[in-house]
């Protein structure tokens, strides 16, 4: 673990990290001191000293100081150090993979595959920083040319959650960087060493040329750090990875101030499988989508709708494929599901156990504590399988946890009204072998999710496309596609170069 912490940068010591970095670290934060702890142990891994009212002040003075400088900058030269932003996370993808595992407890594979994801959203922007294109529109009056053009925004604040806790920063700074945005980021206090080290390595390629302002960190709380940069007139957009709850606060409050807000909450994702479904495509989607992470994702395959000619013979498949995963210790290339975030994620998941047996559901597997050997601080459960009815009250919220229910229906129709009947629209699938059903389903009457897949699980996007859902999800996009524009400004612009001076509509002004 030690080799692992000191080549990202964290040096072996029992004082506290610095966990603010305001154009260069802040020696002594004056914030509280968390510990963060491995949840495959319950062990500690370090100390991070958070940041306090005036560690936040200095990071807003280092970001708008940054931005004077990195908006003159050409798109493309910032697109350059995003490139080399890139190159450094490739030179670091086994250290900080790792790191990920230790710290939120993802198997190995999944945590170097946040890092390539970082990558790969860094190539993206890089190509982007030659496409922040804007339209020329004719003019109605003569002697005239319309067109706009888009501006950087400003400072901006990223609020992230522990689940993704270096990709999702990257979706949002990096993109934010070459549209020449600086930015602030609070990470979740579950993974403060994870944020450390990824400010580490993209400081290798700021600092040597005076930009090191450009990226800024401030760990800390709620108080003073989370909402006082919500309210923070200065940063023009606030971008904001957690809960439903964390969200409908930080849009009241970033609302207030007409400021924008992009939210990327909660999931409750459905997966249909129906009558002419390839099942075994559907079993390998749903295996991920719902044990995958510990069903720790947005994204995370919460329900399965199985039509009636199809169901009992997929869930039997499912339960058998459930008692072939390999519950462990996350760094070991054998395990396939590691731990839950903390205890509270552990209770949380055993409570929505219970309920579904007092509603009268059946729990066909697992709905109860893991044992690890090696590993008894760890906070671990078996990945669970209920079956329930299609008016079970939970159905309708998300347990953040490896738990899915299995629903029968009777058709497409059934199938499509049920998935939506959710207050959540992030992520939907639908596993058919006919044009007509699949069409249906990305039809206007189908998902009203902002993603919708056919023979794909609700799991594992991809960085090209936006990334984002409706309802109480949010409505925000990140990523991929044009979610660029949301940090910028958009400005329309009309010259004049004539010697009259027109007015629109026709209209006429002045003396007769």
């Amino acid at each position: 673990m030690q080799d692992v912490l000191q080549s990202l940068g964290i040096p072996a010591t029992d004082e506290p990290l610095s966990g603010v970095y305001a154009g260069g670290w802040v020696a002594s934060p004056g914030g509280d001191t968390m510990s963060t702890t491995n949840p495959t142990t319950g062990a500690t891994l370090g100390l991070v000293a958070n940041g306090g009212a005036a560690d936040y002040e200095a990071c807003v003075g280092s970001a708008q100081e940054a931005f004077l400088r990195w908006r003159l900058l050409p798109a493309p030269q910032r697109g350059e150090y995003v490139r080399r932003c890139g190159e450094a996370l490739r030179a670091k993808k086994e250290e900080l993979g790792a790191l990920v595992t230790l710290e939120m407890g993802k198997i190995r594979a999944e945590g170097e595959g946040e890092v390539q994801e970082m990558i790969d959203i860094a190539d993206f922007a890089v190509g982007l920083s030659r496409q922040l294109y804007g339209k020329t529109m004719h003019s109605e009056r003569p002697g005239h040319r319309m067109y706009e053009q888009w501006h950087p925004l400003g400072p901006i604040g990223i609020i992230s959650a522990f689940n993704f806790p270096v990709a999702v920063w990257s979706w949002n700074a990096f993109i934010a960087a070459v549209c020449g945005d600086t930015m602030i980021w609070k990470p979740s206090e579950l993974t403060p060493l994870c944020a450390i080290a990824v400010q580490n390595i993209v400081n290798e390629v700021m600092e040597p040329d005076g930009f090191g302002g450009v990226f800024n960190l401030c760990c800390g709380t709620a108080q003073p750090v989370g909402e006082t940069m919500i309210a923070d007139r200065r940063l023009p957009l606030i971008s904001a990875t957690g809960s439903v709850r964390m969200g409908k606060r930080v849009g009241e409050v970033v609302g207030g101030r007409l400021g924008r807000s992009l939210l990327e909450l909660g999931g409750n994702n459905a997966l249909l499988v129906m009558d002419d479904a390839n099942l075994d495509l559907a079993l390998s989607a749903v295996l991920f989508g719902a044990v995958g992470t510990a069903g720790q994702r947005c994204t995370t395959t919460r329900r399965v709708l199985l039509h009636e000619s199809v169901a009992e013979t997929f869930t039997k498949r499912l339960v058998d494929a459930y008692g072939q995963v390999r519950i462990g210790d996350p760094l070991e290339g054998t395990t396939l599901m590691g731990p839950l975030i903390h205890e509270g994620s552990v209770e949380t998941m055993l409570a929505a156990v219970e309920s579904v047996k007092r509603a009268g559901g059946e729990i066909l597997c697992g709905g109860e504590r893991a044992t690890v050997a090696g590993c008894e601080g760890g906070h671990f459960v078996k990945p669970t399988i209920a079956r329930v009815s299609a008016d079970f009250p939970l159905l309708k919220e998300e347990t953040f946890a490896p738990l899915v229910y299995l629903v029968t229906v009777s058709d497409l129709d059934q199938a499509i009204a049920l998935q939506n009947d959710v207050p959540q629209g992030l992520s939907s699938a639908v596993f058919t072998t006919g044009v007509q059903s699949a069409e249906r389903f990305l039809g206007h009457a189908g998902s009203d999710c902002g993603i919708a897949n056919v023979n794909i699980g609700t799991s594992g996007a991809e960085i090209g496309g936006a990334f984002g859902g409706e309802k109480d999800t949010g409505g925000g996009r990140e990523a991929g596609s044009d979610s660029w524009k949301a940090y910028m400004r958009r400005q329309t612009c009309t010259i004049n170069y004539t010697d009259e001076l027109p007015l629109a509509q026709g209209i006429r002004f002045g003396p007769a």
